[in-house]
Order: C-alpha cells, then sequence, then structure tokens
C-alpha cells in the first residue's frame, strides 16, 4: 500500500511545499501554509473527443440567453453563453445573494429549472429574503447543500438550466482530506463542477468570498478557470453598487453596470452616466469630468481634488477610486513642470460613486482638478483626459472618439485631451495639448 505523503500548501497563492514554511517563497505570505495529505486521483468522465477543423466551429452559433436585467446582457457581452462558468466576487454583505437570487428567479421564469445551492444559508434564511424582494420561486429549485458529491448528483438528476453556487469555499470533496475553503478543495469543486456543467452546456454562477485586501480567495487557478470574472463593488452604506467585468472569454472586459439596492432587491441603472453625474456641481472648484472606459462603452465619472494647508510637517496625501502611487507622481510633475506646489499642503482625490480607476488616461483630468482646487477656480463644463509622463507631456490614449461622444450625448460643450489625437466631431471644442502646463494654463486663464 502507498504511503500517503504529507504536504504543505500555501492558502493564498497555491505554492506547495514538502516541509512546513513560515514565509511562502512564492508570494511572501506568513503563516499562510496548511498541511494537507494527496488524495486519489479521480476517474474523469470517458466522453469520446470531439475535435473537427476551425472553420465548421465557426459554422456554430452561440445561442445567449438574457439573465433578466438588461445592463448586465450588455456588460457580459450580451447574455450567458451555454456552459460558461461565472465567478461573482465582492465584499460580504455588499449584495451577490440578493442579485443572484434575482437573476436566477427572473432566469427560472424564462427557460426552466435552475438550481440555487447555498452552503451558507438554509433554505427558510433564503425563502425569507426572497419573500421580502418578491421572488416567484416556481421554477427555482434551492438546495442548502456542501459536499460536492450530493451536488454533481443532484446536478446530474435535476439537468437545470442554470446553476448557482453560493459559495465555492463552502463546498469540499470528501475525497480530501483537507478543510473547506482550502486550495484543494477550492480548486478540485470548481474544476469538477466547471467540467460537469460544460460537458451539460449549463451555464454556471460561483460566488466567490475575498480576502481582506480585495482579492478573491483561494487559488489564482480559480479565475484562469472559470470564463468570466465580476467584481461586485461599491460601499456597504450606499445605495449603488457596480458590476465590473475583469475578465471575459465571451465578450471585452472593463465593461460596468449600475445597480440601486432598493427595500425589493437589485434594481438597474439604465444610463451609468447620468448616475454618476447627477449631483454634480459646475461652479464648484476640482471638479473634472474623466470620460473612463475599459470595455466598449464609456462611462463619465467625477474626478473631485481638495487641497488644504497641512496641519502637520508630514502633509497627507488620500485616494479613493485612484491610485495612491499615481498621484504622487502627477503632484511631483506639476510642481516641477507648472510650478504649482503642493509640499505644504493636504491632498485629497475622490473619484465619484465608487468606481475604482486604474487607467493612466485619468491623468490629465486628476491634474486639472488639483490645480483648480489650489488655485480655487472652478474648471467649468468640460471633459478633460490624456496620460501625463514624468516630463509634463500628455500622452495619446485609446478609445478618444467614443469617450468625446458620450460626452456630447450628456451636453459637455469642451474637452481638453492630448495633441497627438486627431478627432473631430461636431457639436464638442477639441482642444488639444502637448504638456501639462499648456492645460493648466488654458483652464485657469479661461
Amino acid at each position: 500500500m502507498k504511503k500517503e505523503r504529507e504536504k504543505f500548501v500555501c492558502q493564498e497563492c497555491g505554492y506547495v511545499s514538502f516541509r512546513w514554511l513560515g514565509k511562502c517563497p512564492s508570494c511572501g505570505s506568513w503563516n499562510s501554509l496548511v498541511e494537507e495529505k494527496d488524495f486519489p486521483q479521480l476517474k474523469g468522465y470517458k466522453n469520446k473527443p470531439s475535435y473537427k477543423p476551425l472553420v465548421e466551429w465557426y459554422q456554430e452559433n452561440l445561442v445567449r440567453k438574457s439573465t433578466g436585467f438588461e445592463k448586465l446582457d450588455t456588460a457580459i457581452g450580451g447574455g450567458l453563453v451555454p456552459g460558461q462558468v461565472l465567478l461573482l466576487a465582492g465584499e460580504p454583505g455588499i449584495g451577490k445573494s440578493t442579485l443572484l437570487l434575482q437573476l436566477s428567479d427572473r432566469y427560472a421564469n424564462a427557460y426552466g429549472q435552475v438550481l440555487y445551492v447555498s452552503g451558507e444559508e438554509s433554505g427558510s434564511q433564503i425563502s425569507i429574503r426572497g419573500e421580502r424582494i418578491g421572488i416567484s420561486g416556481k421554477n427555482l429549485l434551492v438546495l442548502p447543500e456542501t459536499r460536492l458529491e450530493v451536488l454533481m448528483d443532484v446536478i446530474e438528476s435535476v439537468n437545470p438550466v442554470l446553476l448557482v453556487v453560493d459559495s465555492v469555499q463552502t463546498l469540499y470533496s470528501e475525497s480530501i482530506s483537507s478543510s473547506p475553503g482550502s486550495v484543494s478543495q477550492v480548486r478540485e469543486c470548481a474544476f469538477r463542477i466547471s467540467e460537469l456543467c460544460k460537458s451539460k452546456n449549463i451555464p454556471v454562477f460561483l460566488v466567490g468570498q475575498i480576502t481582506k485586501e480585495g482579492l478573491i480567495a483561494g487559488p489564482k487557478v480559480l479565475e484562469h478557470l472559470v470564463d468570466t470574472v465580476l467584481y461586485f463593488e461599491g460601499e456597504r452604506f450606499n445605495f449603488y453598487r457596480i458590476v465590473k467585468v475583469v475578465k471575459n472569454r465571451f465578450g471585452s472586459s472593463g465593461e460596468v453596470a449600475v445597480f440601486r439596492m432598493l427595500d425589493r432587491g437589485l434594481e438597474e441603472v439604465p444610463e451609468p452616466s447620468a448616475f454618476f453625474l447627477q449631483e454634480r456641481v459646475n461652479s464648484s472648484p476640482g471638479s473634472v469630468v474623466f470620460p473612463y472606459t475599459e470595455g466598449s462603452k464609456p462611462v463619465l465619472v467625477e474626478v473631485q481634488a481638495l487641497t488644504i494647508q497641512a496641519l502637520y510637517t508630514t502633509p497627507q496625501r488620500r485616494a479613493q477610486g485612484y491610485d495612491l502611487n499615481r498621484l504622487s507622481i502627477i503632484l511631483a510633475v506639476l510642481e516641477k513642470e507648472c510650478k504649482i506646489f503642493t509640499r505644504d499642503r493636504d491632498v485629497f482625490v475622490n473619484v465619484v460613486g465608487g468606481m475604482q480607476i486604474k487607467e493612466p488616461a485619468a491623468d490629465l483630468a486628476v491634474a486639472l482638478a488639483v490645480a483648480s482646487s489650489l488655485k480655487d477656480k472652478p474648471t467649468g463644463d468640460l471633459v478633460a483626459f490624456g496620460e501625463i509622463g514624468l516630463a509634463g507631456e500628455v500622452r495619446a490614449i485609446h478609445f478618444a472618439d467614443i469617450r468625446l461622444k458620450e460626452a456630447t450625448k450628456f451636453g459637455f460643450k469642451r474637452a481638453v485631451l492630448p495633441k497627438s489625437v486627431s478627432v473631430n466631431l461636431d457639436g464638442i471644442e477639441v482642444v488639444g495639448v502637448s504638456h501639462i502646463k499648456d492645460a493648466i494654463e488654458l483652464i485657469l486663464s479661461g
């Protein structure tokens, strides 16, 4: 009989060591290696492999089905694809279960039986929420279960049109000795569910828990395994939630869908740009509108900056929704190239609405907002976008045309953008700048 070999697996990154280590050599996490035993190899499905020329695969049309939320359909590429595996991650209490319960009910009413698996709540708890938000529940089957083998048997017998697992970290396989939520359990459970549902063309929603750093808990292979990764963002004590598509094999990433949290559940916001700008004050210094885009549709967001006299020797630098390191670079460029000094002032930057902006195209909007707040002069009704280099040059960015079309749609009359970008559009004045100093002089003198 072969002796079981013990191993230690990092619960943060999945690194495997055959002896215990205090610090993971791969990700640097402390006390993250947990002892796990090797488990027997599981027999896979004996399906006959299907292969044919790529040109024949072109002829197969993927029929997408609506989730029941129009904007969510648009964000994920037009609806759910048969066999698609989606991972929805977000903070506790943000509304993941509520969203998926509403989605499951609408999908069940349109296409047939939906299997909702909950490892965190009992059936009575789910029924209380369902009754509160008006779920009919006619074709919605609820399975409070954490054992993977039981779940696989139910999927085989029910053959649902949609599967929802809340959450994947609560499932465990009896063939693995480690506890639920460990790297081995999460990897094995996600793989076997994905393999079975893809063979049956059943779309799957997996709910993923996140760590205190805001990353999806479990091994990184979990994100590689699924087809689509969705982040459910927003402040718990705010009415609005944002679903952001981080990865999508069946559409473009970077798309967003905005929801409003009400007593009866989540409600879609039809026009995200209008939502982010609804309370903006045009005459307020330190406010600049930035056309944000990572996907196919831009969203207008308000970038706010506030500069005040520093109370302490070391001035504060705070950013909400924007990279703090990037802000430090912009402040340094403003000081050297434009003689705008903030070394004795606290600087705060906020992206209104809870949006997290990572693209460098927001540099110009942030710089203008800081200068506007420092000089106490409003920028007016304009949009701005462009990347700022260390020498102060304003570099070209992508999707300039669709950004301007979105700005024109909401009545903006002037746009400041890189001079190297050639865009002509009726209804809006396009001002090209090659250096940050030109943009600052234009705004402050206008």
